[in-house]
């Protein structure tokens, strides 16, 4: 008996036992929706950061011409010419004369990149706070008594996810959003997540799109000569 209940500890399956005959009781649909996902599909999200872009143009291109001066300062520094500094080279950088420039460029970089963070977070918390209306609109309609996060499901049929659904009642509750800050905003932990979840979302969705377009040139036959 000791042993059953370790094995089901190490596999996790202990909790889903424990909680069986709980969830035998629940009468009604489950459905699964993802909260980072939800917003990110949003019209305001997407034209916020749309926003964001053109508002901060200037200090993306300001950071950006910073991030090729810290790049020309740490090149000589780079001896395997890996394209980034390693532990053992990290010391040759810090007892350099271009030492405190190097990090002045990396505060001020990291300066621009929180204004600019904050802003889109800023954004995304202007439609979190719509999302437990949207949420209750549509477990309301569908007649769902309970929504977990799709990564704590191992299986789920088809249409048990209802997170389109939820952007769909999220354009209609918050068809656009503010996307400069007030003076004394401070990002909140919950925004501070979701914001980056929906970064992880955009990174992971750009890398594929990279993978494709190389497969795709590296399938297409190679030009013949006459």
């Amino acid at each position: 008996m000791k042993l059953l209940s370790k094995m089901l500890a190490a596999t996790g399956l202990a909790a889903l036992a424990l909680s069986a005959p709980a969830a035998a009781q629940v009468q009604g649909r489950i459905a699964t929706a993802d909260v980072s996902r939800a917003v990110l599909g949003t019209s305001a999200l997407q034209n916020a950061y749309n926003q964001i872009g053109t508002q901060y143009q200037a200090q993306i291109e300001q950071r950006s011409t910073k991030q090729n001066q810290l790049a020309e300062l740490l090149r000589p520094f780079d001896t395997n010419s890996n394209g980034q500094l390693d532990e053992s080279e990290l010391p040759s950088v810090q007892g350099s004369a271009s030492w405190t420039q190097i990090q002045t460029l990396e505060q001020e970089m990291q300066a621009i990149t929180n204004q600019v963070n904050a802003a889109r977070i800023y954004a995304v918390e202007q439609i979190l706070q719509q999302y437990p209306a949207a949420l209750t609109e549509v477990t309301t309609q569908q007649q769902i008594v309970m929504v977990l996060q799709p990564d704590t499901v191992q299986f789920a049929a088809e249409g048990a996810d209802i997170t389109q659904q939820i952007t769909t009642s999220l354009n209609t509750k918050v068809p656009s959003v503010q996307v400069v800050p007030p003076a004394n905003y401070r990002p909140s932990r919950n925004g501070a997540q979701i914001f980056q979840e929906i970064q992880q979302t955009l990174v992971t969705a750009q890398l594929m799109q990279q993978q494709q377009q190389a497969a795709q040139q590296g399938q297409q036959p190679a030009p013949t000569g006459r």
